[in-house]
């Protein structure tokens, strides 16, 4: 490894560390290393939303230790920020500090920026290179890519099942398929979204408060509830949540349910669609406009059916347990299919063992060719 590649790595990995707390800002992380690249200046990653982005927590460590940056080169992991949002632009910043050079790995697909910040480096005599490390930054927020590009967030749907595909047994009993590994596994994932979601009839089946508890997390996640004829009950266990957005979405008018629910802290919103169910589609871009990057699916077999009919699905999160449960409630609701062409191809991101279950990330074919 030579050393940019070493600076770039340190910026992704700082990046990391944002994962879970910059919702719903992109996760980035910058080193400002000296002229002759021999020392690391200062370091950084973006901070909660309203709080100091990476390259002003980078310039910040940099003060503190007592450096000097003029003349340095700033590794970091996406574009600097060109406009005047809850901070200020962090191109001006860079600029104002003396930076030489920087080395950004892409471009931000934010229309407020999207090649802006470059400019303003440039027309200052910064010199500007771009590309190093960019599949993985844009990896590490493809979420936030898919939220500006597609205007929806990048939805991951997570399963657990038996090795023969059965999320619960035919009379509804599901806890627990897989282990503790996998569960916490998940919850991590959880925690890494910018909403989670399910459906009415996970809540009315198993009353779950679908939060963030097996891992570290800056804020638990809004719930989202699609609930066609809103039948949550006041008393769910989802409400137990303190200071957790939930959000639930309707297709049918029921004022008085729709004033208990709201009573309890809920947003209820109408998104009527075919068949008086939720507009799906509307949701997604309901959410993106409420700043959600990644959404966290853990429903029913016929809500999963559904986002995958529709193709709103974008990844596939599956904990395989080495069981076999035989005849049950699978994974998603589709079929029956005439023919093997109509099934629904994936390709697998990763495959890792959890504890004693198997965790599989899958994608159609070139979904986040965006």
């Amino acid at each position: 490894m030579n050393v940019p590649d070493r600076f770039v790595r340190e910026a992704l990995a700082l990046a990391l560390r944002s994962v879970g707390h910059t919702e719903p800002n992109p996760r980035v992380g910058c080193v400002i290393v000296c002229a002759d690249g021999s020392r690391v200046l200062g370091s950084g990653h973006t901070q909660p939303a309203g709080q100091a982005h990476a390259e002003v927590m980078a310039l910040r460590d940099a003060a503190a230790r007592g450096e000097d940056v003029r003349g340095a080169t700033a590794y970091v992991t996406l574009e600097p920020c060109a406009h005047q949002g809850r901070t200020g632009p962090c191109c001006d910043a860079l600029v104002a500090a003396g930076i030489a050079r920087v080395v950004a790995s892409v471009k931000d697909p934010n229309p407020l920026v999207a090649g802006q910040g470059f400019d303003r480096l440039r027309a200052a005599g910064v010199q500007v290179e771009v590309g190093p490390g960019a599949a993985e930054s844009r990896e590490l927020n493809i979420g936030f890519f898919s939220r500006m590009v597609r205007r929806r967030p990048w939805v991951r749907l997570k399963v657990a099942a038996s090795l023969d595909g059965q999320t619960a047994l035919a009379n509804g009993q599901s806890q627990w398929i897989t282990g503790e590994a996998a569960r916490a596994d998940g919850h991590a994932w959880r925690a890494r979204a910018g909403a989670l979601l399910t459906g009415i009839g996970t809540v009315l089946e198993d009353n779950p408060r679908l939060d963030v508890r097996l891992a570290s997390v800056g804020r638990q996640p809004p719930l989202v509830v699609v609930d066609s004829r809103l039948q949550t009950p006041e008393d769910a266990a989802l409400f137990e949540i303190a200071q957790r957005p939930v959000w639930i979405y309707a297709a049918e008018a029921h004022p008085e349910a729709q004033a208990t629910l709201e009573a309890r802290g809920a947003t209820v919103t109408r998104l009527p669609g075919p068949g008086q169910k939720v507009d799906l589609a509307a949701l997604l871009q309901d959410l993106a406009a409420r700043g959600v990057n990644e959404l966290h699916v853990e429903a029913g077999f016929k809500l999963n059916g559904s986002l995958l009919r529709e193709g709103l699905v974008d990844e596939f999160l599956v904990y395989l347990a080495p069981r076999l449960l035989g005849a049950g409630q699978g994974m998603v609701n589709i079929g029956p299919l005439a023919s093997l062409a109509e099934g629904v191809p994936l390709e697998f991101t990763s495959v890792e063992p959890v504890g004693p279950d198997l965790r599989i990330v899958a994608r159609p074919p070139g979904r986040a060719d965006f």
